[in-house]
């Protein structure tokens, strides 16, 4: 018991937290001694280290087969729960697949088996109907966000995933929604429920309404965005479309932003998410595929650009702002001649200022061509930037270290001369290109 202590508190060291919430050391204490759990708790809150904890210490160090399965509904969740796995430093295997990435770009990962599999279900289901693993040794089974896995279409994938995992003997279901209806091929019996929705937190969350002129709502927006400054936050839109035309309108009035929908490239996708977390750009345009299942910083803000269609949107939106212990300020657009609906309430009318207080854009994101598989370490890097890009601590921004390449954030003003210097130098044994992103 005392090892196992002294191996929590070493990961907990590593990933830099002091302490466990009182969530995931309720979690914690159930999914050790009981075969399933049901884990609800609100986004942002801490769901995957309180499975990833408990699950570490159910793993096999000699065995070579894959042991854990993590089914989730995004992309960005399964690079993000990876990303937690390998900051842990157990030792452990692990690896994410999914869809909008080569298949090859799978198969060479998983060619050495990964303790840990986790994935989109319909790439999971790819892999198990092509046989590339051996299924028998998978005994641990994690549902990640399963009302959205639900809600996105996903039963009959899982389902098919599900029937083939005969050895199965602990399961972890979690959600940030209260009401789910689990089907009976999830083989849920007799779960001890953790839920942490029907706690009354006191939310920081101010909910403000701006209402703008018929017809004016780029410029209130813009306004507002200036109001705002450089605080970091999120602009929700119903649409794809939205999303496009509100962009076009920011790049046209000089301001700094990424854009994060459904229909992008993976990469695309990734390197917004990481130049939004770096604070190149310190907007998001979004869709609300961002409003949960996606690793980003502390929000000071978000705007309903277009007010969701359910209250649940509206709740997993609002999520992003005031997480945890935070303050943070939700508005609301609304037209001169339009009701909100129903279930928002509270929300008081504010005017705006039109003076922008917003400064220029300080950090550029560089890209380098080598990675950890390449043997580099994030000093690595931090020792290439201060000795040959003779740059001091203050300038070196955030470092994300991939399997193939790495992003660094650096002051805009020096992007260019750092280009200069290190593109083309050697980190490791590797010659990687040095460009900006």
């Amino acid at each position: 018991m005392a090892n196992t202590i002294k191996e929590q508190q070493d990961i907990l060291t590593k990933l830099n937290i002091h302490v466990l919430n009182p969530m995931q050391e309720e979690a914690i204490s159930v999914i050790d001694r009981t075969t399933n759990t049901i884990l609800l708790s609100p986004t942002g809150t801490g769901k995957t280290l309180a499975f990833l904890l408990p699950l570490i210490k159910l793993l096999d160090p000699d065995s070579k087969e894959v042991q854990a399965l993590i089914i989730v509904p995004s992309r960005e969740l399964a690079i993000q729960i990876e990303q937690v796995v390998r900051s842990m430093g157990s030792g452990f295997k692990v690896n994410a697949v999914y869809g909008g990435r080569p298949m090859s770009k799978d198969k060479i990962e998983i060619k050495h088996v990964p303790a840990i599999l986790i994935g989109t279900p319909g790439r999971i289901a790819d892999h198990f109907s092509n046989d590339r693993f051996s299924k028998t040794s998978i005994k641990t089974l994690i549902l990640d966000e399963f009302d959205k896995s639900l809600e996105d279409g996903f039963e009959a994938e899982m389902k098919e995933i599900i029937h083939q995992l005969p050895h199965i003997n602990k399961r972890i279901l979690t959600s940030a929604t209260q009401s789910i209806n689990i089907p009976g091929f999830v083989r849920l019996d007799q779960p001890t429920t953790v839920n942490y929705l029907k706690e009354k937190v006191v939310s920081k969350l101010e909910i403000k309404t701006v209402v703008y002129p018929s017809k004016n709502k780029p410029q209130t927006l813009l306004d507002l965005v200036g109001h705002l400054g450089n605080q970091t936050g999120i602009i929700f839109c119903n649409l794809r479309d939205s999303v496009d035309s509100v962009s076009r309108f920011l790049d046209k009035n000089k301001i700094n932003h990424s854009c994060f929908v459904g229909g992008m490239e993976q990469k695309e996708r990734e390197r917004s998410l990481i130049k939004f977390r770096n604070g190149t750009n310190q907007i998001l345009i979004a869709t609300d595929l961002a409003s949960r299942g996606i690793d980003i910083p502390e929000l000071k803000f978000i705007i309903h650009f277009e007010v969701p269609r359910a209250k649940e949107e509206f709740i997993h939106r609002n999520g992003r702002a005031a997480r945890v212990d935070s303050k943070g300020t939700a508005y609301i657009m609304k037209g001169d001649s339009e009701d909100l609906p129903a279930y928002i309430h509270n929300s008081k009318i504010v005017n705006i200022s039109k003076q922008s207080v917003r400064k220029p854009q300080f950090w550029e994101t560089l890209f380098i061509s080598g990675g950890r598989k390449d043997k580099i370490s994030k000093g690595d890097i931090a020792g290439l930037f201060f000795k040959q890009g003779n740059i001091t601590k203050d300038q070196l921004g955030n470092i994300e270290l991939k399997q193939d390449c790495a992003f660094v954030a650096v002051p805009k003003s020096i992007a260019e001369d750092l280009v200069e210097k290190l593109n083309n130098t050697r980190l490791k044994k590797k010659k990687v290109r040095v460009t900006v992103l």
